[in-house]
């Protein structure tokens, strides 16, 4: 089943002359059969994504380890900053709540604020206007008693 040689402008077949004996066919052919198995292994690898997963993950697995062999330090100093990394997350989520809670008060705060500061500007307005009042009633009995002398 396999395809017939491609003939050079010579007419040998790839560089050798034309098998006619049947065992130099016989041998052509095993080296074909040979070759097509060999593609169809490579295809099938290829095609073999789990199989392809797990060499690349023990792949990385051996590329670390030796890279923890070869420099000991620096893998730790990484793992230490991962670690740290992580430990900030952590923190940074747990305090977060209070973080929340903190802003809410200081807003409730202002806003208290501002009332208190609204409500004092319209308790001295009234004390104003009242003050004004009651210089208009004295100053109009001051003009009464003067009339009446």
């Amino acid at each position: 089943m396999s395809t017939p040689a491609s003939r050079g402008p010579d007419g040998t077949t790839n560089g050798q002359p034309p098998a006619s004996d049947p065992d130099a066919i016989k041998a052509e052919i095993e080296a074909t059969r040979a070759q097509l198995g060999r593609t169809v292994d490579e295809l099938s690898h290829r095609l073999d994504v789990p199989e392809r997963a797990r060499e690349s993950a023990y792949r990385a697995r051996d590329t670390a380890v030796e890279t923890y062999r070869e420099s000991p330090p620096a893998v730790i100093g990484a793992g230490a900053g991962v670690a740290a990394l992580l430990g900030l997350l952590v923190w940074r989520r747990r305090t977060k709540d209070r973080r929340v809670a903190e802003r809410e008060a200081k807003r409730a705060a202002k806003r208290a604020a501002k009332v208190a500061a609204a409500r004092r500007a319209a308790a001295e307005k009234a004390a104003r206007k009242a003050a004004k009042q009651r210089a208009k009633r004295t100053a109009k009995a001051r003009r009464a008693r003067r009339r009446t002398k």
